[in-house]
């Protein structure tokens, strides 16, 4: 039979771990929790409006990137290639951009389910910058 010091600790590991805001490695139930992403680079960083004219690809590495990973550039949110945990694929064409400037690009993850165990998932990375030209 186990000791009531043994009962006691697995007993607040247990509801320490359900309380909103709580390390997800601490709740059993957080496993399938997705990762906030993170961004790292565009390629290329710098294209011409005719490139844009076109239909110019650009890939956006990173990390924690999942299935349901999406590219959003300005605020809006585009139809993405996920590739791998690390790199994104977009098309970027003159619906998004209509001149030569800057464009902010940042990758958005939505929380899916876990949230209501108090898990963190999912988020918005820091934004990079596109230029175009």
């Amino acid at each position: 039979m186990p000791s009531r010091t043994s009962v006691l600790s697995l007993a607040v590991l247990f509801a320490l771990s359900f309380l909103p805001g709580c390390n997800n490695a601490l709740n059993p139930l957080c496993g399938s929790a997705r990762p906030a992403p993170l961004i790292g680079s565009l390629s290329p960083s710098t294209m011409s409006f005719a490139e844009v004219q076109q239909g110019a690809l650009l890939i956006v590495f990173g990390s924690h990137f999942v299935s349901s990973s999406e590219v959003v550039i300005n605020g809006k949110t585009i139809s993405t290639t996920v590739i791998s945990d690390q790199q994104l694929r977009v098309t970027i064409t003159t619906g998004l951009i209509s001149g030569p400037g800057t464009v902010n690009v940042s990758v958005h993850t939505p929380s899916g389910n876990t949230e209501d165990l108090g898990c963190t998932s999912g988020g918005d990375s820091s934004a990079l910058v596109l230029t175009i030209t």
